[in-house]
């Protein structure tokens, strides 16, 4: 058993990786470290998990864990390891935004390795830090990859994914209120979203630098990304089928449907479903995933999973709820 912590357990990203930990076979949670919450237990703020954690949030830091995952809001990271020391053997996991880009990815005499398995499981499988993807960067990207790869991005990018009301976070604002979301759809960030330098560094890294054009949306859901890219393809749409399902064989959680999908096809999942359709000279590829699982805590796992050199699924073999 490797024992773990987590630093902000607060959150909604926080409760779903100790919901994921607690029922993971080789991991063993150590404490949930939080200064607002010291002291009270658990279950108080993650009801869902009444029965399976006995633990309380604490203030004290237990630097001798074997793995610690860094669930703070996005820019607070680095100053909470400016602050506490963890010894080189301790591998960290950062699901915030501080260390996804490559003139970022070097700090606290760590190398943060950028954790999309899709993209460079063999890198994570010699990593001891990793910089786990965002949400929307995490489904635009598995939408992308067989294409990049292939080097047959030929034009512009369209970009259009709607997320739910938890990829705000658990802090209320006016457009997280559930007067102000139900029944309702905006969208927010056009075509500057912070995940885009995710996106096109990939892509750069892939050899490829096309134009993207993404606009957000918020949905009047709770969890979940839906998105759908299209773009100018030279190719048949068997010939794209065959491509995205040869790219995906080795990886245990990204599908290619020929049925059409929909995002319940994933909550609650790790995985990411993808559908390929053509018009004329564009192909228009749709991606769902869970946000907070394959999006947020369920790929931390997957990253932990493949460093520590164990079955990449273990942990993760859940069921979509669909009804």
């Amino acid at each position: 058993m490797k024992k773990v912590g987590i630093i902000g357990g607060s959150g909604y990203t926080g409760g779903e990786l100790i919901r994921l930990i607690t029922h993971h076979p080789a991991l063993e949670l150590a404490f949930v470290f939080s200064t607002t919450r010291a002291g009270q237990p658990i279950t108080q703020t993650h009801l869902d998990l009444l029965g399976q954690v006995e633990l309380a949030f604490t203030d004290n830091v237990q630097l001798d864990v074997d793995v610690v995952y860094l669930c703070l809001g996005h820019g607070k990271s680095s100053a909470f390891l400016d602050a506490h020391t963890f010894s080189s053997e301790t591998v960290i996991i950062d699901l915030g935004n501080d260390f996804r880009l490559q003139n970022e990815a070097t700090a606290h005499g760590r190398e943060f390795v950028y954790g999309l398995p899709e993209l460079q499981r063999h890198k994570i499988e010699k990593a001891t830090s990793i910089a786990n993807p965002g949400c929307f960067a995490t489904t635009i990207q598995l939408a992308l990859l067989p294409l990049a790869a292939a080097h047959r991005i030929k034009g512009d990018l369209h970009i259009n994914a709607t997320t739910g009301s938890t990829g705000a976070g658990v802090g209320l604002s006016d457009t997280s209120h559930f007067s102000w979301r139900n029944n309702n759809l905006s969208w927010y960030k056009p075509f500057t979203h912070q995940h885009l330098g995710e996106i096109k560094q990939t892509l750069t890294q892939l050899d490829t630098t096309p134009k993207l054009y993404f606009m957000p949306q918020r949905g009047a859901f709770t969890r979940g990304i839906f998105a759908t890219v299209y773009t100018p393809f030279d190719g048949s749409l068997e010939e794209a089928k065959e491509m995205y399902t040869a790219y995906y064989a080795s990886h245990p959680f990204t599908w290619v449907s020929d049925q059409e999908i929909s995002l319940k096809n994933v909550i609650n999942t790790n995985s990411c479903f993808l559908h390929l359709h053509q018009h004329e000279e564009m192909i228009l590829i749709t991606s769902a995933i869970d946000n907070l699982i394959k999006g947020a805590s369920g790929q931390a796992i997957q990253n932990t999973n493949i460093l520590m050199g164990w079955e990449e699924t273990l942990g993760l073999e859940l069921k979509a709820n669909i009804f």
